[in-house]
């Protein structure tokens, strides 16, 4: 094979603050009684709850005002000395802390204890008895009983010298050392491998301390031919006895700390076979002959697999099974994967620069293997394309500089004719000593996942894969149990461990959907959802909001004027309908624009509208956009909000020829809270009889961390934080967005301080913002809050709890001494691979129309946490495929919740999402701080979408400022 040598902490965030108003003008605080059944109910609700009246000692206004170091009023200390009555009142099975602040953050009497430092000292609360509100039913749950073995499970630490990276080699090692001493040396044992550095066994070894040698035939490198052979020291060494003694107390509720060692043996037992069986990536398994892969284009195609975890759970061990799918390459002659890549021939024309691009994108970090030389199969990583064709390229082949071609050589050395020559090579090896191949004489190797960017087109494909209704979904877990064959197993006999094969019954519970309130001059002022959904008919928006002022700018070419202009009047008529006011007629004439100069055609038709207007603002922006628009809606979304501040509203070419009745009534809806409007609110929360939130001044956080794509690799990750501005409503959120380093998960910029040449120490963050807006908006200081936190994996709950628990709580001390508020902390999941099914499928009164079980349905026994308090809610109606149930689970909880409480309050807040009129299936709050922190990735420069390197670490560059009439308002609806 030929070779060539080759040539050698800024942070910014915007508040994005909805116009709010302290009362509703239209909406009554006194419930109106209920006529034949009709009407909501009147009577208190069964499961209202009352703080202490110690919840409110210590935090009275003292008489004398004084300013924030920020400038704004927020809170008055109190005159006399804190006391341990003053420190907030949290359950006996938690911990009654409060973090220590520093001198900047403000400061607590001697009295109060430090915060926690490390997980070690954090508990987090137990189950306060298990929820009774709602109907009861029976749902399955994809968990499989396991029975705890009885076998003593010892660990034991293994070197490979020399030192191998890869885990799959690891396994190949260690699996010929079994094969070979499984019967002498290890005493019959049969033992589990975690492909690094530790094995697992079910009663002693022999040996305390032994070194093997093994030697491995390289099977990757021939077919039928001279196979290398590579020779290993493997030493295994006893380290210790993982107790089961320990799980069996935590599984049975007795202790509070589950013994992660002995889980994690469990799991890697149970996972031995089907790493020989399978493709394994990350927790799931795939193959192409458990389903027909499916072609997602572009060289692509889908593997169907499954999930496996062992989880400790009420009823014991539980195996969760769950199906799965996943792009993998398609194992293709590279030639024709490059010819589906870019979608036409490549065997008769040269590659244009921008093919050669896309082909170096697409195959960068692919591992192929030869085919030109017979049986010998050598498999290499792809690094890179030649710019140049393959007839073009030569190399030295001696130290005179005697050069030669890549055709002559492929020619002379293995009689292997290059057909293709206008073709580039491909390159392998590293940067400094390339490997030339002809694409002609690669073929991918089969069960490498594809990591990169998907296209619209192929998510679709994908997801088309993945969607199954729930009953083929059950059934489908059900085949692979039984497959996998678990009771024949012989990893899982030598351990002892037996798994059931029948789906797990759970008791659930299906709680009542929230009446909902309308304004007074529409026909229905109140409003019960039926499974989920409702709808606008009859029905006014509570606050209404004036659109006087509007303008339209269409980008699609095949939308005509007349066509536009239909559009828009159907979209006033229906925002009319709906409770809005709405101009019938724009400020300038519609405007046509080319997607390429969407800059230059929003700064036209501001400046029109600002002369037209002379001086006033412009309201609202109607856009119209192609189906596909690439990079069109970020731009604009981007070039609206933090250049011009204009609120806008865009839609889609495909939705203004339908006109349909209900895309324009939920479009209105948006344009409604863009405005700075409500649509609606619990009618629980105006008559205030929501159990702690209604008693007193209540602020809901959500908050959440996206980040970048599979491949991006500084890309910054973006935080949001959102909290409710209007109380008892709790409808209207503010919002806070910040980007932060790479893939980091806790929430940076909740607190921080800096020093300020004229101020001093200056205090700030995304709480201690939303804050001083909540006591802005409604005059009130927050006297609880509530912090729903979504994104955050079961190995980050202490690292998020004690970072992000210690930054509310200094953001709250900053305001004013002795100003802590007690907090109830929830992490929010949707990334787990539980689902639950109807107990009946042919049962109808027990199921929506997707097949799917009804809204409402949560579950907070058996397949849910030993001890600690949680539950899983799905709130929503299906749709199409399998409903994901949400996962909250409390991580701290000062405001002493029942089950009932927290359960039934997430449960109505899903009735609140300004959006639609459904359900949804993640408490708003968090939604909305998904929402947000997604559009703010937009707010990055198309070309500085990296991380920049900054005195020797990763800086991360601020994000644009908004404009500040979009900040009062709700915009990333």
């Amino acid at each position: 094979m030929p070779i060539r040598q080759m040539k050698e902490n800024s942070e910014q965030h915007f508040i994005i603050k909805p116009q709010l108003q302290n009362s509703m003008n239209s909406a009554p605080k006194s419930s109106k009684s209920a006529q034949n059944g009709k009407g909501p109910p009147v009577q208190e609700s069964q499961n209202k709850q009352t703080s202490p009246p110690s919840r409110n000692r210590g935090r009275r206004r003292g008489r004398g005002g004084r300013k924030s170091d920020q400038g704004d009023a927020f809170m008055r200390p109190s005159s006399r000395p804190c006391t341990a009555a003053d420190k907030p009142i949290v359950k006996e099975n938690v911990r009654a802390i409060v973090p220590a602040l520093s001198n900047n953050g403000g400061s607590l009497c001697e009295s109060d204890m430090g915060f926690p430092s490390s997980s070690k000292s954090l508990t987090f609360p137990l189950r306060p008895g298990f929820g009774q509100a709602g109907t009861k039913c029976i749902v399955k749950a994809n968990h499989f009983f396991a029975e705890l073995p009885d076998k003593d499970l010892n660990q034991y630490d293994v070197t490979i010298t020399p030192e191998v990276t890869s885990r799959a080699v690891n396994r190949a090692i260690m699996a010929e050392l079994v094969k070979l001493y499984k019967e002498s040396e290890l005493g019959t044992r049969l033992p589990a491998y975690d492909g690094r550095k530790s094995l697992y066994t079910a009663g002693e070894l022999p040996f305390a301390w032994k070194e093997f040698t093994i030697k491995l035939i390289d099977d990757e490198d021939t077919i039928n031919g001279p196979k290398r052979e590579r020779e290993y020291k493997v030493v295994i060494k006893f380290v210790a006895k993982a107790s089961l003694h320990h799980l069996g107390q935590f599984l049975a509720g007795k202790r509070a700390d589950g013994p992660r060692e002995a889980l994690q043996i469990l799991d890697i037992v149970l996972r031995e076979l089907s790493m020989k069986r399978f493709c394994p990536v990350g927790r799931s398994f795939f193959s192409p002959n458990i389903r027909k892969p499916q072609k997602l284009g572009d060289g692509l195609e889908a593997w169907c697999g499954f999930y496996q975890s062992i989880r400790p759970t009420q009823m014991g061990l539980s195996l969760n099974i769950d199906m799965a799918s996943a792009a993998f390459i398609e194992a293709l002659p590279v030639i024709e994967f490059v010819a589906q890549l870019l979608g036409k021939d490549v065997l008769s024309r040269p590659l244009s620069d921008s093919d050669r691009v896309k082909v170096k994108k697409g195959l960068r970090g692919v591992k192929v293997e030869v085919t030109h030389r017979g049986d010998v199969r050598r498999k290499y990583r792809v690094s890179g394309i030649t710019t140049q064709p393959t007839r073009e390229l030569v190399f030295p082949v001696d130290d005179n500089s005697t050069m030669k071609s890549v055709v002559e050589y492929f020619q002379e050395m293995y009689g292997f004719t290059i057909q293709y020559t206008h073709l580039p090579c491909l390159q392998v090896g590293n940067q400094k000593k390339a490997n030339y191949l002809p694409m002609e004489a690669c073929k991918i190797v089969e069960g490498q996942r594809y990591t990169k960017r998907l296209s619209e087109k192929q998510i679709t494909s994908l997801l088309k894969v993945t969607c199954q209704r729930p009953r083929d979904r059950e059934n489908d877990i059900l085949q692979t149990v039984q497959h996998n064959g678990y009771d024949q197993d012989p990893y899982a006999k030598e351990f002892g461990i037996r798994i059931s094969e029948k789906l797990a019954s759970v008791e659930a519970r299906v709680l009542p959907a929230p009446w909902l309130k309308y304004h007074e001059t529409g026909k229905e002022k109140d409003c019960l959802p039926q499974v989920g959904q409702w709808n606008m008919m009859n029905k006014k928006m509570i606050n209404g909001m004036t659109v006087s002022r509007w303008a339209c700018i269409n980008f699609s070419r095949s939308v005509q004027d007349i066509v536009a202009r239909g559009f828009c009047n159907e979209l006033a008529q229906m925002c009319q309908v709906s409770g809005m006011e709405f101009s019938p007629e724009p400020v300038i004439p519609f405007y046509n624009a080319r997607p390429d100069q969407v800059e230059k055609a929003l700064k036209h038709v501001y400046h029109a509208c600002m002369n037209k207007l002379k001086g006033k603002e412009l309201e609202l922006l109607l856009a119209i956009l192609p189906d596909n628009n690439g990079s069109l809606y970020g731009d604009l979304k981007r070039i609206c909000e933090t250049d011009l501040g204009l609120i806008s509203q865009c839609c889609l070419t495909k939705h203004v020829f339908k006109m349909n009745k209900q895309y324009l009534a939920n479009v209105s809806l948006k344009i409604n809270v863009k405005m700075g409007g409500r649509n609606t609110v619990l009618l629980d929360a105006i008559s205030c009889r929501i159990p702690l939130v209604s008693d007193i001044p209540t602020i809901i956080f959500g908050a959440d961390v996206t980040h970048p794509e599979n491949g991006e690799e500084t890309s910054p990750s973006i935080a949001a934080v959102v909290a409710s501005q209007d109380w008892p409503e709790v409808t209207k959120y503010a919002g806070l967005v910040c980007a932060q380093a790479h893939r980091q998960e806790l929430i940076q910029d909740l607190y921080k301080t800096w020093q300020d040449p004229l101020r001093g120490t200056v205090s700030g963050g995304m709480v201690r913002d939303l804050l001083v807006s909540f006591r802005k908006a409604t005059g009130q200081k927050p006297q609880r809050i509530i912090f729903y936190r979504d994104g955050v994996s079961e190995g980050q709950f202490y690292q998020v709890l004690l970072f992000e628990l210690d930054a509310i709580r200094k953001a709250c001390a900053s305001l004013e001494p002795n100003y802590q508020p007690p907090v109830t902390f929830i992490i929010v999941q949707k990334r787990h691979h539980t689902r639950l099914f109807a107990n009946n499928h042919r049962d109808k009164s027990s199921i929506d129309r997707s097949g799917n079980i009804l809204p409402g349905t949560v579950v907070d026994s058996k397949i849910c946490h030993p001890t600690e308090f949680d539950f899983y809610l799905c709130s929503h109606a299906g749709i199409q495929g399998t409903s994901r149930p949400a996962h909250y689970h409390v991580l701290w909880d000062e405001n002493n919740f029942t089950a009932d409480g927290i359960q039934m309050l997430t449960n109505n807040l899903c009735y609140t999402y300004a959006r639609c009129t459904r359900s949804v299936s993640v408490v708003p709050p968090a939604y909305y701080a998904h929402l947000a922190a997604f559009r703010a990735r937009f707010y990055m420069e198309p070309d500085v979408q990296e991380g920049t390197r900054v005195a020797g670490e990763l800086g991360v560059r601020p994000l644009p400022a908004l404009k500040e009439n979009v900040k009062r308002v709700m915009f990333y609806c």
